[in-house]
């Protein structure tokens, strides 16, 4: 049976529960996949997703279903669930009624083919030896959250997105290169593909890494692994566990100057009017030319410490309680092209593609380089294998040589290359 929310509530408040949620996520896609070379599968998925949370004495349960499932049997699962866990505070929003209007626009499937034809040619063209592989995409997304408080918050976006992955054999090298974009109403991959094509040049020949401690040239997609930390430093649930090495420093400079990042969830393409909590999203302004201006927070981290929820309690998944994150992590852009950047360096590394896992809240981080170019006397000289990056985030943020003018997006931030100082290379 189709489980209609409402009805949910309704039923759950008949077995003497004090306050219920329910959270709704549904999707659709049409997404076009494209292997060595040539179309090679379409495909149609539909899918529905429900958590309902509830307190009974005050205990919480959390039970999810997907798809189609009997609302009766849900609720008394919560309940069940709930019996296991010790009591805590109810945390839900205020009461307030927020239909947002549907924002992007559906493109047909046949211009997803067409589209994806089009861009292995163009790759194909310049290295016809390529293998190139794909997805094409146009995707909707409904989110739906409604409490027993009165709260009924939804809104429903289109997306469009696309993946290319090019790998290029010869004799024993391989290099793989992979790239793709999310965006709204239009697909344009031209701008991925013509990056796609500069790094294979730059690849084309392979030289010695440089050794010591260099500059490090990190790429918009490569750069991510800075921000991630960054994030985690300045999340409140940190400030909590008194685990940030930021916690007491708030209204100091903790890196360069030339560094401003905030949070803005009406940039596109990754709008997102309210958390998974019911609580309106905000611009925050995090960093300020280097110095840390607020911490964000959920419901139950900000009572905690005493403030507003920031509006930045999100679901790691459906089964998930809601915990601090952040989205639409944006870099402040520098002045600079990415080549007058490269032009200033007499020895450096360039970091475009990394192997392995990010660095932890200590900032201390090692990487192998899957993907990184040397640059001799302000040139790109070739591609470099066997290289290890090694050093601690916060003090690289704070030797930061300068930003791009090339910003992006990857993942969940918006950042341009960012060029750092004193980096340690260990090359093969």
């Amino acid at each position: 049976m189709t489980i209609h929310p409402q009805n949910i509530i309704d039923l759950a408040l008949k077995y003497d529960v004090s306050e219920v949620e329910v959270y709704q996520l549904s999707s659709l896609s049409h997404p076009v996949f494209f292997e060595a070379n040539r179309l090679k599968q379409l495909q149609s998925k539909q899918s529905e997703g429900t958590a309902l949370r509830l307190w009974k004495q005050g205990r919480p349960g959390l039970a999810v279903a997907y798809g189609s499932i009997d609302s009766q049997e849900l609720v008394e699962k919560a309940i069940a669930l709930s019996q296991l866990n010790p009591p805590q505070t109810i945390e839900l929003s205020e009461p307030r009624i927020a239909i947002y209007p549907n924002i992007g626009s559906s493109i047909p499937v046949e211009t997803l083919i067409s589209m994806g034809k089009i861009a292995i040619n163009q790759l194909r063209d310049t290295y016809p030896d390529a293998i190139c592989n794909g997805e094409f995409s146009c995707e909707q997304h409904k989110t739906l959250l409604i409490n027993s408080q009165g709260l009924h918050c939804q809104y429903q976006e289109t997306s469009i997105s696309y993946y290319l992955g090019l790998e290029w054999v010869r004799g024993e090298n391989f290099l793989g290169i992979y790239d793709g974009e999310l965006t709204r109403n239009q697909l344009n991959p031209d701008k991925v593909i013509k990056w796609i094509l500069q790094r294979l040049k730059w690849a084309n020949k392979n030289v010695s890494s440089p050794t010591g401690k260099i500059p490090i040239m990190f790429t918009p997609d490569a750069v991510t692994i800075l921000w991630e930390t960054v994030a985690d430093a300045i999340n409140g649930k940190r400030v909590l566990e008194n685990s940030s090495p930021w916690n007491k420093k708030l209204g100091e400079v903790v890196m360069s100057p030339k560094i401003t990042l905030f949070q803005d969830p009406k940039r596109d393409p990754y709008t997102f009017p309210f958390d998974d909590e019911g609580t309106p999203t905000q611009f925050l302004s995090l960093i300020a030319q280097g110095q840390l201006k607020q911490f964000y927070s959920d419901h139950t981290i900000a009572r905690e410490l005493g403030q507003n929820s920031t509006g930045n309690g999100f679901r790691p998944g459906l089964g998930h309680y809601p915990t601090p994150s952040l989205g639409n992590m944006i870099i402040e852009s520098g002045t600079q092209s990415f080549e007058e950047l490269i032009s200033q360096l007499d020895n450096a590394l360039i970091v475009d593609q990394m192997l392995g896992g990010g660095a932890d809240i200590s900032g201390e981080f090692s990487i192998n380089v899957d993907l990184g170019y040397r640059v001799e006397k302000g040139e790109i000289t070739g591609r470099v294998k066997d290289t290890m990056v090694a050093g601690n985030i916060y003090t690289a943020l704070k030797q930061v040589i300068g930003l791009g003018n090339d910003s992006r997006w990857s993942g969940f931030c918006y950042t341009p290359s960012l060029l750092v100082e004193g980096l340690s290379v260990i090359g093969g």
